[in-house]
């Protein structure tokens, strides 16, 4: 090959190349951003609407299924999910994977703007919003001090957040908790209508009362100056002595009219850290932007705001940039112990210094070519990239280490450095590119099959691609170039430690001749044991169940507080209290964060639920505690089952879930139109559930709405006054909720000041209905002139999928696989009397791992297709492949074998190790075919070259297959932070490797005998 004999001649110009790859490499590592998981793109927008006051019903007839209807005529679209709840809709829509998600949202804004007419009129405008999982928050923040909650939240607002909101990468900052200052006039509505003006106009005296405003230049001689109209409030006195005209002409200050107070506004929400309220400030980053720079800019930001305010605490209760540098640490680490080990075991195997340091020198000067490249295609070093270099770090010798070998054979026969050098090289280049293209073609698939998981393993694909090439062009350049000045002709060396291996080795050899002949004589017995050794093994598969994705131990939890909805903010607290008492008892729990009566961050709505609270709690460092997260949740969840009145939910946070894989561990869909009789279904499925072993938290996400007033406008007698149901519905909502008159400058601060109906107004349904309304003639009458009022009971939430109704059941798995306990279900479920009209479907893991299986399948059998293809372009024979394929299957029992002893389900991450599989145990089997092939052809008879093959490529196969399974070892261990992703992967490709090449070096050579005396068999049928 032309290639090895330009390295071996232009030896310098091979060693600038390496300085070079090396130089780029080192350049690119540091430019290269860190974060936990690939970017993913989820195909899924939503569109939400406003309308306060409504309840959930009325928002599903009049703006839900308008919305599903128009957004079921968009392109591309894959399912439509809604939830109508008091006040707001929401409307999800999943889109084929690889739509253009920005042509998306334009079409999905071009229907809303079609049926716009069709809405209400005073509902919120529709906001249409593309999910965005990049786009986390990244960072939770505890503001504490002596100050109080008013003075803390107007620093958090006021000062730290615009601090913040200006950094580099930052989308967004969310307070939460404090008190605001707020100015309130409470108008009595009798009072307001014998003076003979309505709520709406007083709100509007207030505005035109504080205004400045520009109004004109007057030109004195040569001069020109501004006139501005000065008149706005400048105390709360002002507000209490506003004058209010009357119609009539009488003219009274506001305050006869109205109680103006300054107070502290009601909370609707609290926030502690550590047990003591404080403010909680949620930042956001760019979806483009680095999790792990983004954190390092915001705490030194932090740092600078701790100097400027010595009496403010300011800490970093949950920060996702800690997680992540560990786990990437910890990565990078195991990868580096893999490589020792396969360096010390090619050093025993080789008893040559210089040798082992050539085939070494493949790690670091791939890793650093990998580097580079990881640059120029944008791939981020993350758990998924760097557990590529973890995978492939054994496999970087492979190619040095055949071709190493080889040149020791034949450095025997010649005194030319340079010649045994290239002959040994050239002798197996085409074997060597044929074994890795075989393994680089396991991964092409990947990187063209769609869905979530192929967009997660993709980069882990692309890590190994080059890693393996980089290696590929190590092996065919520089091995042979040192080879040829640091090779001698083989001395005796002394007998020392390492010479007992040989002695071993030797020993083996003698036996594995032993076995291999025997095997060639017996080729049926040889045979059906390989087949019952593949059968036991697959077997082992019923016994290790299966989930979508290992759970992360990022020692992070959140516990989730559900009250009745009639619930207050007071009642919500008590529980929580309870709670976090119970919390202070665990020593491994380092921080909490308290969110109480809160929306969720960052949500598209501003709707406080004051009868929901959440804990996120953060655990002690891996390392310092000896439960993990799992087992602190579930010890937890024992010790809170029993505190009543209140609804409890505990998960292991996992930044994999938030960024939409996993979901809840079993999900039970069921669908229907009747809401009553999806809650009899869901009541039966959660006991058929709850008697499920290993199930936990068995709940229904159907919640009883809070008893509602239906309002009825009678349309017939409010026309007689000239009232349409939008103003009688305007007053009433002013005078119940109040509205945001103006503000109030004082001492550089905006206070608001907040117009809203007298208190006694809502304390009895007879003081409502007898609210007074102002018609259009100046005339006011009770609002049950015009009105009537009835309770209605309801769902709070009214959930639709594909434009049906529909009630889930989820649970929590503990000590069993999911996918065994969701079978269980199933069994259970397909018994369950369903009436017509009416059926169910699993979601959440089991719908993405039938979704991951089913793409892995189609991926695994392109990556055989693909092996098979290069195989029989190499050896130019459609039958030579086939033998070394019978490889994978052996390889596959072998994996299975590896999850049953360490216990590990079935999971995306070991079948991504079974694919991977195919095409690194075939390696074994070119090597050996290629020789017997080059002995046959020198003459060698076929049991011969058989035998003498075996012996002579045993030695370089033990020790491609030893060095790939020790630098895998520090990763199916598993061990610290982040190595959960990796470890099924590994222990899958360990198993498989080692039980197909012990059964590789016997079965491979029968199968060859068997096919070629059929094959001999055949031609003489044809000659004759």
């Amino acid at each position: 090959m032309k290639l090895i004999e330009w390295a071996v001649e232009k030896s310098v110009s091979v060693i600038m190349v390496m300085l070079l790859i090396i130089i780029l490499g080192t350049v690119s590592l540091f430019k290269l951003s860190m974060d936990l998981l690939p970017k993913i793109d989820v195909p899924i927008a939503v569109v939400n609407v406003q309308y306060p006051s409504a309840g959930p019903h009325e928002i599903e007839n009049i703006i839900t299924r308008p919305i599903e209807s128009a957004m079921a005529m968009v392109h591309n679209v894959k399912t439509i999910s809604s939830s109508s709840s008091e006040g707001n809709s929401n409307v999800i829509v999943e889109f084929n994977q690889d739509t253009d998600m920005d042509f998306a949202t334009l079409e999905m804004r071009e229907k809303i703007d079609l049926i716009r007419n069709y809405l209400p009129g005073d509902i919120s405008v529709p906001m249409v919003m593309k999910i965005d999982p990049n786009a986390l928050p990244i960072m939770q923040i505890g503001v504490s001090g002596n100050q109080n909650l008013v003075e803390l939240y107007r620093m958090a607002e006021d000062y730290i957040k615009p601090r913040l909101e200006r950094l580099t990468g930052v989308a967004a900052v969310d307070i939460t908790g404090g008190s605001e200052e707020v100015i309130e006039v409470i108008v009595d509505p009798i009072k307001l209508t014998n003076l003979g003006i309505s709520l709406q106009q007083l709100v509007g005296i207030l505005r035109a009362e504080n205004i400045n405003l520009p109004v004109g230049d007057i030109t004195d001689g040569d001069s020109t100056r501004l006139i501005r109209t000065i008149g706005e409030l400048e105390s709360l006195e002002d507000i209490k002595k506003l004058p209010i005209p009357s119609p009539t002409g009488v003219v009274v200050p506001l305050q006869d009219i109205a109680e103006v107070t300054r107070r502290i506004d009601k909370k609707t929400e609290i926030a502690k850290m550590n047990g003591l309220e404080s403010i909680q400030v949620t930042i956001q980053k760019q979806p483009v932007a680095n999790t792990v720079k983004v954190a390092d800019i915001i705490h030194n930001e932090l740092d600078k705001l701790r100097k400027e305010n010595a009496d403010l605490q300011i800490e970093a209760i949950i920060d996702q940039s800690l997680y992540i540098k560990n786990s990437i640490g910890n990565v990078g680490k195991t990868a580096m112990y893999g490589g020792i080990l396969a360096v010390i075991l090619l050093y025993i195997f080789l008893r040559d210094s210089k040798s082992t340091l050539i085939i070494a020198l493949a790690i670091p000067i791939s890793i650093m070519a990998t580097f580079t490249l990881m640059f120029f295609f944008n791939i981020t070093l993350n758990l998924l990239s760097l557990g590529g270099f973890a995978l492939g770090v054994g496999m970087l010798v492979d190619n040095g280490i055949v071709v190493t070998e080889n040149i020791h054979r034949y450095r025997e026969k010649y005194n030319d450095n340079k010649k045994f050098a290239i002959m040994g090289a050239d002798e197996v280049a085409m074997a060597v590119i044929a074994s890795t293209f075989t393994t680089l073609a396991v991964f092409l698939p990947i990187a063209f099959v769609e869905g979530m998981t192929a967009q997660i393993f993709r980069e882990l694909a692309l890590t190994v691609t080059f890693a393996l090439l980089a290696s590929l062009g190590i092996s065919l350049t520089l091995v042979p170039m040192l080879s040829s000045r640091l090779m001698k002709k083989q001395q005796d060396k002394k007998r020392g430690t390492l010479s007992a291996f040989n002695d071993y080795f030797d020993k083996l050899r003698d036996y594995y001749r032993r076995v291999l002949e025997w095997s060639l004589n017996n080729r049926v017995t040889a045979l059906a044991i390989a087949v019952v050794t593949f059968l036991v093994s697959m077997s082992s598969l019923l016994m290790v169940g299966a989930e979508y994705f290992p759970q992360f131990d990022e020692g992070t939890f959140t516990i989730d507080i559900r009250l009745p909805q009639e619930a207050n903010l007071e009642d919500t607290e008590e529980i929580t209290k309870k709670i976090e008492e119970t919390l202070e008892g665990y020593k491994e729990i380092d921080s909490t964060f308290v969110n109480i009566g809160g929306s969720s961050t960052f949500s598209i709505t501003s709707h406080r639920r004051v009868y929901r609270a959440t804990i996120d709690g953060r655990l002690v460092s891996k390392e310092n505690r000896k439960l993990s997260t799992a087992e602190v949740v579930e010890n937890i969840r024992q010790d809170l089952k029993n505190i009543p009145g209140a609804t409890i939910k505990l998960e292991s946070s996992s930044s994999l879930m938030s960024m939409g894989f996993g979901g809840a561990s079993v999900e039970v869909e069921v669908k229907g139109e009747d809401l009553e009789v999806l809650k009899e279904i869901t009541d039966d499925i959660i006991k058929i559930t709850e008697g499920v072993e290993g199930t936990r938290e068995v709940v229904s996400n159907y919640v009883e709405g809070r008893p509602q007033m239906a309002l009825r406008v009678n349309r017939e007698v409010a026309s007689r006054y000239g009232l349409q149901s939008a103003q009688v519905a305007a007053t009433i909502n002013q005078l119940v909720r109040g509205v945001n008159a103006t503000q109030l400058k004082e001492e550089g601060k905006e206070i608001q000041v907040i117009v809203r109906g007298a208190d006694y107004l809502i304390n009895s349904q007879a003081n409502f209905l007898n609210i007074p309304i102002m018609t259009p003639l100046g005339i006011t009458v009770p609002l049950q002139q015009v009105a009537d009022l009835e309770i209605v009971k309801g769902p709070s939430t009214i959930r639709r999928r594909d434009q049906v109704r529909t009630m889930d059941v989820s649970a929590v798995v503990i000590e069993r696989d999911v996918n065994t306990v969701t079978n269980e279900i199933k069994r259970k479920l397909d018994a369950y009397p369903f009436p017509n009209g009416y059926s169910y479907t699993f979601r959440g893991q089991r719908e993405q791992l039938v979704e991951a299986v089913l793409s892995l399948i189609l991926v695994g059998i392109l990556a055989i297709l693909l092996v098979y293809m290069i195989l029989a372009s190499q050896f130019q024979s459609y039958m030579y492949p086939f033998i070394i394929m019978l490889s994978v299957p052996l390889a596959f029992s072998g994996g299975a074998l590896g999850l049953f002893i360490t216990r590990r389900p079935i999971s995306v991450p070991a079948l991504i190790g079974a694919v991977v599989l195919a095409g690194i145990v075939v390696n074994n089997g070119i090597v050996l075919i290629d020789y017997i092939n080059v002995l046959r052809k020198e003459g060698v008879g076929r049991e011969e070259s058989l035998i003498e093959a075996g012996d002579t490529r045993l030695r370089p196969i033990m020790m491609t297959t030893l060095t790939t399974v020790l630098g895998l070892i520090p990763l199916a261990i598993g061990l610290g932070e982040g190595g959960e992703a990796q470890a099924p992967m590994a222990t899958v490709v360990i198993g498989g490797l080692l039980l197909s090449t012990l059964l590789t070096l016997i079965i491979i050579p029968v199968i060859y005998v068997m096919i070629d005396d059929l094959q001999m068999k055949l031609f003489k049928k044809n000659m004759q």
